[in-house]
């Protein structure tokens, strides 16, 4: 009898617990590009790309190591659709007794595998998932019996667990969080350097010619240069802590019309499919700071991302699953609109960041937080539409950092938990951060009126209509204050505005 490690395409990491498990001589590893797995949401296909290219490169390597890999190809006719069909045929073949997995990342895999398990009794193995700094139970011992959870608290652990950025049991510069250091405005100095792509190789064109071929999805498959090994991902991290992360800290919330990248890392969607180790991210940033060739400021917001918000976010995702995917607190219920996908929207900012994500599969955080997001939420969009276009559309997103980010962070309809407040605001904080403002039709200065820009009425609108939810909240008593200020003419004015918005948000 024996025992088939089955490696997943969003954990391609080194140091996998199955690999440490297993015996290379006498077991086997199974992978596969699975139909159901591609189709399951209308994924950007520069995903679909990414991850079948990076499986294919990882498999090659660990049969280089002496692993026999059954690998399956993707083939969109295939009677193989799921991981259990793909099983089912391991099983089948060498008279497996038992499955290990890492832990998968999403809740639907892991209740799929253990129901197929169950179904055929086949032991299944669940070990941990490595492409984190926290197990799942230091997140778990920490949220138990807390009334509320905040990322800062739990980040302020982690630092003290790893020793990153930690001086003699304190925090270096003697402050956790700089966040309120890294929101400049970026007017074109110091230039944004180009990030560094990868040429696709014979296996990674093949892919995208398969992609292109077989699958119909989101976005565009033209240019695309994303790593797909170790090797590319720590050539990208180098790149980013020498030409990038100086300034990273300063405008890491700064828009501009004609940037996609900034002084983004854009490494996130290789730490997410385990091409990039976090500690190691984390350690590279670090030193750069230690040898003077980035500030704290930059180097601590980019920790903090990593050991801070992804962390914090993984955790909520399993301690608060799967009733968490079906929450609504704030009761919104509005179609997302047509342009979401198509990019075809007069609304400048919306139009460029839809734009970005189509041809990248990418946006930074506040593209995604305070344009695409803040819309939605001051709109009214269902949680779960919004969810699913940000699962779809982004390269790095997966269901356990794609669902709290944005049902909770992004939605609010977590009634709290990730955040303490809505992330809303009007067309002002777009005009704070960027020029997107300038070259757009509408008029950010101005509420009502059909030039007006629609974030305006629909901000001012979300506050009137949730007040029983949000006006006791501390960090929102100045905007009920200016709500206030306004005569009830004025406010009726802006209900209407708003609802007219809404019966035709398609056509703006």
């Amino acid at each position: 009898m024996a025992r088939l490690g089955l490696i997943l395409g969003d954990q391609l990491n080194a140091n996998h617990a199955v690999l440490d498990a297993l015996d290379a001589e006498r077991d086997r590893l199974a992978m596969g590009e699975i139909v159901d797995e591609a189709s399951y949401v209308p994924h950007h296909v520069k995903k679909i790309v990414l991850v079948f290219a990076a499986m294919r490169h990882r498999a090659r390597e660990l049969q280089n190591q002496g692993w026999t890999v059954d690998y399956h190809l993707f083939d969109s006719n295939s009677e193989i659709r799921s991981f259990g069909g793909l099983l089912d045929q391991a099983v089948a073949a060498h008279d497996i007794d038992e499955v290990l997995i890492a832990q998968p990342g999403e809740w639907r895999v892991l209740e799929h595998l253990q129901n197929w398990a169950g179904e055929r009794g086949v032991k299944l193995t669940v070990l941990p998932d490595r492409r984190f700094v926290s197990e799942l139970d230091d997140f778990n011992d920490w949220a138990a019996g807390k009334k509320q959870l905040r990322m800062e608290f739990f980040y302020r652990q982690v630092r003290q667990r790893t020793g990153l950025l930690m001086a003699d049991g304190e925090p270096v510069g003697g402050v956790w969080n700089l966040d309120a250091e890294n929101r400049k405005k970026w007017s074109g100095d110091p230039p944004a350097p180009r990030v560094k792509g990868f040429e696709p190789d014979d296996i990674t064109q093949a892919v995208i010619d398969l992609v292109g071929a077989q699958l119909k999805g989101f976005g565009s498959i033209e240019g695309f240069d994303y790593p797909v090994t170790r090797q590319q991902a720590q050539a990208a991290l180098v790149d980013f802590i020498e030409n990038r992360l100086a300034y990273f800290g300063d405008y890491q919330d700064a828009l501009d019309d004609g940037e996609d990248y900034l002084f983004h890392s854009r490494l996130s969607a290789s730490l997410n499919i385990g091409l990039l180790d976090p500690m190691d991210v984390c350690r590279a940033a670090e030193q750069a700071y230690g040898q003077g060739d980035a500030p704290l400021n930059a180097v601590e917001g980019f920790i903090r991302q990593i050991i801070g918000w992804r962390e914090f976010i993984r955790g909520i995702y399993w301690y608060l699953m799967p009733e968490y995917a079906q929450r609504n607190t704030l009761g919104h219920d509005q179609p997302l609109p047509e342009w979401y996908w198509s990019g075809e929207t007069q609304m400048r900012c919306l139009a460029k960041a839809v734009d970005q994500t189509r041809r990248e599969a990418y946006a930074h955080h506040i593209q995604r937080l305070m344009v695409t997001g803040n819309f939605a939420l001051l709109l009214g969009v269902l949680p779960k539409e919004i969810c699913d276009w940000y699962l779809a559309v982004y390269i790095d997103a997966y269901e356990w950092v794609e669902l709290p980010n944005t049902l909770g962070m992004v939605m609010h309809a977590d009634g709290g938990v990730v955040g303490s407040k809505p992330y809303a605001a009007s067309g002002k904080y777009i005009e704070r951060m960027g020029n997107h403002c300038k070259h757009c039709r509408y008029k950010v200065k101005d509420t009502l009126g059909e030039d007006a820009c629609p974030f305006n009425a629909l901000y001012w609108d979300f506050l009137m209509r949730h007040r029983e939810d949000f006006e006791s909240n501390n960090r929102m008593r100045m905007m009920y204050r200016n709500v206030d200020r306004m005569d009830e003419e004025k406010q009726s004015a802006i209900q209407a505005r708003a609802e007219w918005i809404r019966i035709h948000i398609n056509d703006l």
